[in-house]
């Protein structure tokens, strides 16, 4: 298993998308909580399922949301970078990457 350590600026992404979510409808940032664990589940078994898609950053999608995991992978671990919206500046994520 792969430990997870997240980025302040991810934690934040995600902070916002929950509280977006749930001015939305009550309960749906929860759903998109529910939603983000499952992939971050499928990050701490195999992250390296998913290709890179520029230098070392991947990206996973959050199902039943717009939503993009993007991350890297450094020997035992899997540092979430950032969530974004997939339809987002699709280069806004790369000043994460570094």
């Amino acid at each position: 298993m792969y430990r997870l350590t997240f980025r302040k600026e991810a934690e934040f992404d995600i902070d916002a998308c929950f509280d977006y979510y749930e001015e939305k409808r009550e309960g749906l940032g929860h759903d998109f909580l529910l939603c983000l664990e499952e992939a971050l589940g499928k990050l701490r078994r195999n992250p390296l399922i998913y290709q890179p898609i520029h230098k070392e950053i991947r990206r996973i999608p959050i199902r039943r949301f717009p939503y993009r995991l993007f991350y890297l992978v450094k020997h035992d671990r899997v540092i979430i970078a950032a969530v974004f919206h997939a339809r987002k500046d699709p280069q806004a994520w790369r000043k994460r990457s570094g």
